[in-house]
């Protein structure tokens, strides 16, 4: 799209916000019913978009990405009435006689960048909650996953006129001619190095962002853990989509004393659930593109490899891989892995993993394998992380009922459920001061016995 295209979308979006349209209830429960309907209906063009995109299996594809769509919908359908509200607070005796409350407000025109990694998901997840509130969208989806750009596409041109919710397809000078317009607000989920672009493109207009980015998360399992059982959540975390997950286990830390006796139960977890040949497994996916597979590969060590390694160019497929002997100076601990491969390190004490995580920038999520019930309190407590799970992985960003965002180099801000609300919404604090009496007292000119009254109220 040129310039003048997207100004004069964004220009559309302003003026119709401005008119008052989307602030009744009422109006923004029926955008929600029709998006639900429409993606229940092209249900299975979304699922085949998925599957061009990434190799993800249908089942993948509906418990990943549409399903959890539709779980948002769903509570935001039983709950918009309820967060709409205004909300009533205590008010300071020096104020009466008058009622404090705060209202929510829709933030007005947002814009909403999304990932290739679980396109429908982070691109229908955001929005949900932007119309929810109230907001008109425009919406830009990545250029990479293009069979799934097309349908959102056309199922949101389907459901709402542009100047509601306005997608917009196309690749990086897209992306930049709309960061050259003033939103109220961005929301991006991407990676870090975007994010600094993005969140420097939104001073320029003063915008406030919702930046949903990615990091180095860390996988801890000490000896206490059930370590059958961690392998197998560990396994379908970091291998789910391939590793192409924001929150996958990066990298996993454990004693040495069980190094051996873990590897053990992963090679054999991963051959339980993806076949003892994974590249001939339909329901395994691929990386999004060449250049990510070059790059996964670059990351890779035959020397410490102890499971997988191979690699199909023509499919873009790479198998679940698993290092181990990899130190903080190896390749594949420079960068986000953002693909199937595990690197394994070691640490010697418990005590320290804190002053050896904090050294590193915050990641998005954090993941404990324990049964002691002390370091658990610990690594809650002392470790910075946007999200996490003890005795699990990835499963805490699939809660409509808690907000999922970083903090740090990792992100800021988060949504889903109420915090999705409240992330695209103003909450307006106001006073309703009675006209049936007024004290004299904040008034000059100021008396002693009024000072006494000050006194007695603010303390």
């Amino acid at each position: 799209m040129t310039e003048q295209e997207i100004r004069q979308a964004v220009e559309r979006q302003r003026a119709w916000f401005q008119s008052g349209h989307t602030l009744p209830v009422d109006f923004r429960l029926r955008a929600l019913r029709r998006l639900k309907d429409a993606v229940e209906r092209r249900e299975a063009d979304i699922a085949a978009a998925l599957r061009a995109d990434l190799g993800k299996s249908g089942f993948e594809g509906y418990m990943c990405e549409i399903g959890m769509v539709r779980s948002e919908l769903s509570h935001m359908l039983r709950r918009v009435p309820r967060y709409a509200r205004e909300r009533t607070v205590p008010t300071p005796l020096a104020q009466f006689p008058s009622r404090s409350f705060v209202k929510p407000s829709p933030k007005g025109v947002v814009l909403i960048m999304s990932p290739w990694n679980y396109p429908f998901l982070l691109t229908m997840g955001p929005l949900i909650d932007a119309l929810a509130a109230g907001c008109t969208a425009v919406v830009k989806p990545s250029a990479y996953s293009p069979a799934t750009s097309a349908v959102m596409a056309e199922l949101l041109s389907e459901c709402f006129p542009p100047e509601h919710v306005f997608p917009v397809t196309g690749g990086r000078a897209e992306n930049q001619r709309l960061l050259d317009q003033k939103f109220d607000h961005i929301f991006f989920t991407g990676s870090q190095a975007v994010g600094k672009e993005v969140l420097r493109r939104a001073a320029e207009h003063l915008t406030s962002v919702t930046l949903e980015l990615g990091g180095k998360s860390p996988c801890i399992v000490d000896e206490t853990a059930d370590l059958a059982l961690a392998a197998r959540r560990i396994v379908f975390g970091k291998f789910l989509n391939c590793g192409q997950t924001c929150v996958a286990p990066d990298y996993l830390l454990c004693p040495e004393s069980i190094r051996d006796r873990l590897l053990g139960e992963i090679v054999k977890e991963t051959e339980r659930q993806l076949g003892k040949d994974p590249l001939a497994n339909p329901d395994y996916g691929r990386i999004i593109s060449e250049k990510h597979f070059r790059r996964v590969l670059g990351l890779l060590d035959e020397e410490k490899t102890v499971l997988g390694g191979r690699a199909e160019a023509e499919s873009l497929r790479i198998a679940p891989t698993v290092l181990r002997d990899v130190t903080w100076e190896d390749p594949v601990m420079q960068e986000e892995i953002f693909g199937p491969v595990l690197p394994v390190l070691t640490y010697e004490r418990f005590e320290d993993l804190f002053p050896l995580l904090a050294r590193r920038p915050t990641p998005l999520a954090l993941y404990f394998f324990s049964s002691d019930k002390r370091r658990i309190r610990q690594v809650k407590e002392r470790c910075a992380f946007g999200g996490g799970c003890v005795n699990d992985t990835i499963i805490h960003l699939a809660t409509t009922a808690m907000g999922f965002g970083g903090c740090g180099e990792s992100g800021m801000g988060a949504y889903h459920g109420r915090r999705g609300f409240e992330t695209f919404s103003h909450r307006k604090s106001m006073v309703d001061k009675k006209t049936w009496l007024d004290l004299p007292m904040r008034y000059q000119p100021y008396r002693p016995f009024h000072e006494k009254l000050i006194r007695l109220f603010l303390r």
